[in-house]
């Protein structure tokens, strides 16, 4: 397949080819034909002036229709990461955008898709005599495809506007994006811009300075709008344009920008509202309601729809204010050389402009038939391509182009402006990238390998079926024993799955699953679309649900979406889905893994927290006896006050798997809640030497050990082990949050940690978004408890606003735990108290264990004794020291009765 043109519409088609043909296995060979020095900036992202900023904010500008935050993490990982999905990135930074991402699509293929890039421009298309397609290059090479892609971008305007003598002068300059056009510009030269577009706003910010004026003359005299500071989501247009000529049309849409603008105080939610039906309205017109669109409303539709970035139109009305910039209605008549070497340039009405230079800012053109294009003009001639609608562009079947009799016999396609007469609106990113990802589906669908004879699939350690081969099965089998005991490097199995084979929709869905709920170094979003893509392709409905219940979990936690069911009333749509997914899957350990709350998953959250018990009850025959199970049954075990019983459970899963981190976790919790505080730390810390040293999650079994030490009332050994095990150079990312900084604040709280307490490195090594805006409440009760250490009150409020926005489980316990951490800063404490015991019977709903949800407890503790509060104070300790045995407790107690 060969691709014609690698600006943003050619580098879109071959990542969608590159990612499209490995994970179905199709051998490609691919081959990019473009002049230019580096895929992916065309004339539109080759600027290098920080100035030029996109007109679509960064959340519209993604390279995958299915996944529009890609762009937005692409600038967070290469130095923007305050940036927002509002925001307007430089054209620059998109093209570096463009060509990464081109570049990890061939990649990610290599071994299935050979791309090669030709430096060339390509100058003629014909037939060959075996039905393919020869393309001749400049160079003299030739390229003989199967298939081949135009992806040409805007035909070059004409400047047919421009008088004979003015196109003629040496003060012309008709290409202004061309390399070194503005560079006879001189510092004090006046300039003319004829047009008021985007091309011509990008100018004026170029040649804006002091002591030049410039000019800018349109029929309209229209500048473009700029985008909304805040924008509103768009409001769908009035159904039924389809059915009405171009004047009903007209005048429904006039009410409906003065209802939009009525109702929200801005007319911008209409207009991107009616975006997606553009197309559809286009296409229901005949040609005298296009051609009387293009005479009558063109002008007013492109600057509303095509806008400035905020900051570019400040830029603009700064300029305009100083009278550096000047916007003229008019139209050119004529131009005359002055006796100074400028040009007299007279507009219709007789108004004329002195000035040294004039600058063609009309943009492309729309004819392809009398661009200066040697390919087109050749496809055109032989009859290879057609005009389409009036002229505009080409005509295709669903961007397959259609020949002089009306034919799609042949194997070439466009997308993009070749197809503006059919769509109009088809030059921006989000309609580019949908046709590429269409034309990736057409081309390769032929190609599709025909199915195999029914053979044996591999399977996972459970004996359940993988749609993958046998070498990518393995990988998954190493990262799925990697989760199950709790061992580290788990997405290292699972990106090497995926490596092996792309389309292997559980290894995407594992990653993507790690990445959200243990702060796994992957890019979770990615993986996501990535597992959805795949497991449509190819997948059994045990991995089709499985990738429904990683969806179904992650958007719950980033929209706050719940979901009733019987199984648990408050549960989330994403816990709901996981345990339908255990009822009929129950061997499935991944999910399983995920569904209870231990020391790597959230698990499922529900008001009494009864759904891990009923599920790992309803799994167990699945297991018969597997350690892994019994592993997590110990836990639970624990969680539920059978202690004795989960110490048991938890020695006969170590006796089959000494590594099981899950057994070891909860013989931890069984060490605690027994208070046998120096038995569990002894056996604790020796395991962290020996079997434990390649578990994940080390630190918290560090974090285990200190609370022993905690309780013990030994604050030097919390002091050492704390900065032998805990400190930020050994610990980062949400193990930091939950485990690190938690143990600060408890130390501190029971007054086992004095002067500085170094909780500002434990925020340092962890991602602003993870603690201010967690997914996960479990989460945020220990962002909100590790700000409180830090005594940081303005992000604590920050993560209360984040709190009261989320899930149920965050705005009902995180948002007033916030509230009355709050107080505990501003050292109000018979709030902080009222707000922290009102909290204490609903903590088990954000997960974790109750060693974990007992920092409340400690701070609670902490501000009745700080409020005075002696009697509620002892009370509680008794409470405490009845369930297990506590040095620390005794001590506290001691002094409150003395």
């Amino acid at each position: 397949m060969a691709v014609v043109g690698a600006g943003a519409a050619g580098a879109l088609v071959a990542v969608q080819l590159c990612e499209t043909a490995a994970r179905r296995r199709i051998p490609l060979d691919l081959v990019l034909i473009d002049p230019a020095p580096e895929a992916g900036r065309g004339t539109a992202y080759a600027t290098e002036v920080p100035e030029h900023r996109l007109n679509v904010p960064v959340g519209g500008m993604s390279c995958y229709p299915d996944d529009p935050g890609h762009f937005q993490r692409w600038l967070c990982r290469h130095g923007e990461p305050t940036v927002t999905a509002g925001d307007f990135a430089s054209r620059y930074r998109y093209g570096s955008y463009l060509a990464d991402t081109l570049g990890r699509a061939v990649i990610t293929a290599h071994g299935t898709v050979a791309v090669r890039r030709l430096r060339a421009r390509a100058t003629h298309c014909a037939d060959t005599a075996e039905g393919r397609l020869e393309l001749r290059l400049s160079d003299g090479g030739t390229v003989t495809a199967d298939s081949v892609v135009l992806a040409t971008g805007p035909a070059a305007g004409t400047a047919g506007w421009a008088p004979a003598e003015l196109r003629g002068s040496d003060r012309f300059i008709g290409r202004p994006w061309a390399p070194g056009a503005l560079d006879a510009v001189g510092e004090a030269d006046d300039v003319l811009l004829v047009g008021t577009g985007l091309t011509a706003v990008d100018l004026a910010l170029v040649l804006d300075r002091p002591g030049r004026t410039v000019h800018a003359v349109s029929r309209g005299g229209l500048l473009p709008r700029p985008h909304a500071v805040s924008p509103l989501p768009p409001v769908p247009p009035p159904p039924g344009l389809t059915d009405l000529p171009l004047h009903r049309i007209r005048a429904v849409l006039r009410r409906h920008l003065a209802t939009t603008l009525r109702d929200h105080g801005d007319w911008r939610p209409a207009l991107d509202g009616l975006r997606p039906h553009i197309a559809t309205l286009w296409q229901a017109l005949g040609d005298d309601d296009r051609a009387e669109f293009l005479g009558r409303d063109a002008t007013r539709w492109n600057v509303h729809r095509h806008r400035m970035a905020p900051t570019t139109a400040e830029t603009v009305d700064r300029a305009r204010a100083a009278r550096r910039l000047r916007v003229h209605t008019g139209r050119i008549a004529s131009a005359e050389p002055c006796d100074d070497g400028r040009l007299a340039v007279s507009l219709a009405d007789g108004r004329v402009l002195t000035v040294a230079w004039v600058v063609d800012c009309t943009g492309p053109g729309l004819r392809l038939d009398t661009a200066a294009d040697p390919l087109w003009g050749g496809l055109l001639a032989a009859g290879l391509a057609v005009p389409g609608p009036l002229g505009i562009g080409v005509a295709t079947d669903d961007g397959r182009l259609l020949d002089a009799q009306g034919h799609t016999r042949r194997a070439l396609f466009t997308l993009g402006a070749p197809r503006r007469g059919e769509l109009w609106e088809t030059t921006a990113i989000p309609e580019i990238r949908t046709q590429a990802r269409d034309l990736a589906e057409v081309l390769l669908a032929p190609l599709a390998p025909a199915p195999r004879a029914a053979r044996r699939r591999p399977t996972d350690q459970f004996g359940l079926p993988l749609s993958t081969h046998a070498a990518a099965a393995a990988s998954f089998r190493t990262g799925l024993a990697r989760v199950i005991t709790v061992r580290a490097k788990a997405p290292d199995a699972f990106v090497r799955a995926t490596e092996l084979d792309p389309g292997f929709a559980l290894g995407h869905a594992a990653l993507a699953l790690l990445g959200h709920e243990c702060g796994a170094e992957v890019d979770a979003a990615r993986r996501l679309a990535d597992a959805q893509r795949a497991v449509r392709e190819r997948g059994d409905e045990r991995e089709r649900s499985f990738v429904d219940v990683v969806t179904r979990r992650i958007r719950s936690h980033q929209s706050g979406g719940t979901a009733t069911s019987d199984r648990g009333r408050g549960a989330s749509d994403g816990d709901t889905a996981l345990v339908d997914h255990l009822d009929r899957f129950p061997g499935d350990a991944l999910a399983l893994s995920a569904a209870v709350p231990t020391i790597a998953f959230s698990g499922v959250g529900d008001l009494d927290g009864t759904l891990a018990q009923r599920l790992v009850a309803h799994t167990a025959p699945a297991y018969d006896g597997h350690w892994f199970h019994t592993s997590l049954l110990a836990f639970l075990r624990q969680e539920e006050g059978h202690v004795e019983e989960a110490g048991a459970l938890a020695r006969v899963a170590l006796a089959a798997e000494p590594a099981s981190g899950h057994a070891v976790h909860a013989l931890a919790h069984v060490h605690y809640e027994s208070g046998e505080h120096r038995t569990g730390r002894d056996w604790l810390d020796d395991w962290i030497g020996g079997q434990g040293r390649g578990a994940v999650h080390r630190a918290h079994f560090s974090w285990h050990v200190a609370l022993h030490e905690l309780a013990l009332d030994d604050s030097a050994a919390v002091r050492r082990r704390w900065f032998a095990q805990l400190a930020p150079c050994r610990v980062n990312g949400v193990r930091a949050l939950v485990d690190s900084g938690s143990l600060l604040w408890r130390a501190r709280m029971t007054r086992n940690w004095t002067g500085h307490m170094p909780v500002d490195g434990v925020l340092d090594a962890v991602a602003v978004d993870l603690v201010e805006r967690p997914a996960t409440a479990f989460t945020a009760l220990h962002s909100a408890v590790a700000l409180t250490a830090a005594g940081d009150l303005p992000a604590l409020r920050r993560l209360r606003t984040h709190a009261a926005q989320a899930d149920p489980v965050q705005r009902e316990v995180v948002e007033p735990l916030c509230r009355a951490l709050e107080a505990v800063l501003e050292e109000r404490w018979t709030t902080a108290v009222r707000g922290l015991r009102a909290l204490l019977p609903s903590l088990r709903r954000v997960g974790g264990s109750a060693a974990q949800r007992e920092v409340v407890e400690e701070t609670l503790l902490y501000a009745l004794m700080e409020a005075g509060h002696s009697d509620a104070a002892r009370h509680l300790l008794e409470e405490r020291l009845d369930r297990r045995s506590s040095p620390l407790d005794r001590r506290r107690l001691a002094d409150l009765r003395g």
